[in-house]
């Protein structure tokens, strides 16, 4: 009888050791997924190219990324469009990389201007340029899995960054970001 009630013992403690690790890992999943958050910290103009009539701008932004969340976040590679009047004004490619839980770090993304799509918006622009103020917005698209203990979470966040330019000097006046998060459980 006593090494029965041993063995129910036993089953009761590994029962309640199953119990626990299936809350933890519970909780770790039901953490609430927060949105990565990208930041345009600054804009610098590596080189001009005069195509006449138009000029050609390759630029570097400087992009702050803060991965919130208790896991590591990996992304896959994507395109950020830079967006002027609504017309798509240039890209900047984001390489495939990831990020450590609860970490931040900085991007340096090349992106290239097309004068072509400048030039159609000429009259706002030179309107923006005697104002000192011109509006920008970034559009990013980015997919990757963030792992929490054996489970994969694919997520994919949409960010919309809407930028005010000093279209002189470059210089980023002010920001305001829209991301949203979807998270698919696999």
């Amino acid at each position: 009888m006593g090494s029965m009630g041993l063995k129910v013992n036993w089953s009761w403690s590994s029962a309640l050791i199953g119990a626990a690790s299936a809350a933890a890992a519970t909780s770790l999943l039901s953490a609430k997924p927060k949105d990565p958050t990208f930041h345009l910290i600054s804009i610098d103009l590596t080189s001009l190219k005069l195509n006449l009539p138009v000029l050609d701008a390759e630029l570097m932004l400087t992009v702050h990324v803060t991965n919130p969340n208790i896991a590591a976040i990996h992304y896959s590679s994507t395109t950020m469009s830079i967006l002027y009047e609504g017309t798509v004004l240039g890209t900047a490619e984001v390489k495939a990389g990831s990020q450590p839980a609860r970490s931040c770090q900085l991007l340096k993304l090349p992106a290239i201007l097309d004068g072509m799509e400048l030039a159609q918006h000429a009259r706002r622009f030179l309107a923006d340029v005697a104002k000192r103020e011109m509006k920008l917005q970034a559009k990013l698209d980015i997919e990757g899995a963030a792992k929490v203990l054996w489970w994969d979470h694919s997520f994919k966040v949409h960010v919309d960054s809407f930028v005010t330019v000093d279209p002189v000097f470059l210089d980023v006046i002010g920001q305001e970001n829209r991301s949203q998060m979807d998270l698919f459980l696999a």
